[in-house]
């Protein structure tokens, strides 16, 4: 756990107090019970800290062999957001879950990384030292930001990046902002009234009890000292060349859809770009068998060298 050091610093992310922070590890427990079984999980050392990683399947000893999936969550949460997806990555691939430092997970963070080159290094040094030579990264939201900014920078380890209505895109705006602000005190509302506001924020948060649960310790227990991330330029888009998977929610507020259907494509070669309905910022939540099998087929494809046959933009 943080050390007094840790603790103490301004730049750096920290739990409030012991039992806070273990009320948070329960709600976070609850989710992982509701995804596939966890086949061990390790901590690894990088120059910014302790990385705790988790390790599920495959089901299926014969997929042993095949390039594993690397998870990374957004910001505020740990590899619990991803219990919907792990049972359907993990049955057909190697899948890990890295707890980013800074945010509230099992992690522990010693030195900011919240810098393009740094946050590329951290997780290099990450996959690293769990031995991976050649993984799919996917992440969503902040996470997103990450795999993008990992592509740009840092693309040796990549066989393909898959980005779940990611940042990096765009700046993080002030709409975006008040739906995260309005969606937490949403959790306080009456029972009765909770599906309603779910359907109006697009928020399965509020009628997931567990994911209820674990939003309100996480904002409780933990205090995040980084600022939002800048989007990538279009020259730095354009300098991308590994195979790219961009998935966006129809309501998202984080980006602005219909833009990036077309923008994406046109900057990164060969680029994939998909918008799902009925879905905000979470898409990997709220459809999940949609989307871990667009996920599946596209690792698929770029493993047997097809990719080049199913480029282009798809409005879903």
């Amino acid at each position: 756990m943080p050390d007094n050091t840790t603790r103490e610093r301004r730049d750096i992310g920290r739990y409030v107090n012991d039992t806070l922070r273990d009320r948070y590890f329960a709600t976070c427990d609850a989710l992982y019970a509701m995804g596939a079984p966890v086949r061990w999980e390790t901590d690894v050392e990088t120059s910014f800290g302790t990385t705790h990683a988790y390790r599920y399947g495959p089901t299926d000893p014969a997929a042993e062999s095949r390039t594993p999936v690397v998870l990374i969550h957004g910001s505020g949460g740990c590899s619990a957001q991803w219990y919907p997806n792990t049972p359907a990555l993990s049955a057909e691939r190697p899948v890990y879950a890295l707890d980013t430092p800074g945010d509230p997970g099992r992690s522990i963070q010693r030195e900011p990384m919240w810098q393009p080159e740094r946050a590329a290094q951290w997780l290099d040094e990450a996959l690293d030292a769990l031995g991976l030579d050649r993984v799919h990264l996917v992440g969503n939201s902040y996470g997103g930001w990450l795999v993008i900014n990992q592509a740009h920078l840092r693309p040796g380890r990549l066989a393909s990046v898959t980005a779940l209505d990611p940042g990096g895109l765009e700046k993080v705006g002030p709409r975006f902002f008040v739906w995260i602000f309005a969606s937490f005190f949403a959790t306080f509302a009456p029972k009765a009234l909770r599906p309603r506001l779910a359907s109006w924020l697009e928020q399965p948060v509020l009628i997931v009890p567990e994911l209820r649960a674990w939003i309100r310790a996480g904002v409780r227990a933990f205090r995040m000292r980084r600022p939002a991330p800048l989007p990538l330029s279009e020259d730095e888009l354009r300098s991308i060349r590994t195979p790219f998977y961009l998935v966006m929610g129809r309501r998202s507020l984080l980006v602005h859809p219909r833009r990036q259907l077309e923008r994406v494509p046109r900057l990164i070669p060969g680029a994939r770009a998909e918008i799902v309905d009925a879905t905000g910022h979470g898409p990997q939540i709220d459809h999940p068998d949609l989307v871990n099998d667009r996920m599946l087929s596209f690792m698929e494809d770029v493993d047997s060298l097809g990719l080049a046959a199913n480029h282009g933009a798809i409005d879903a």
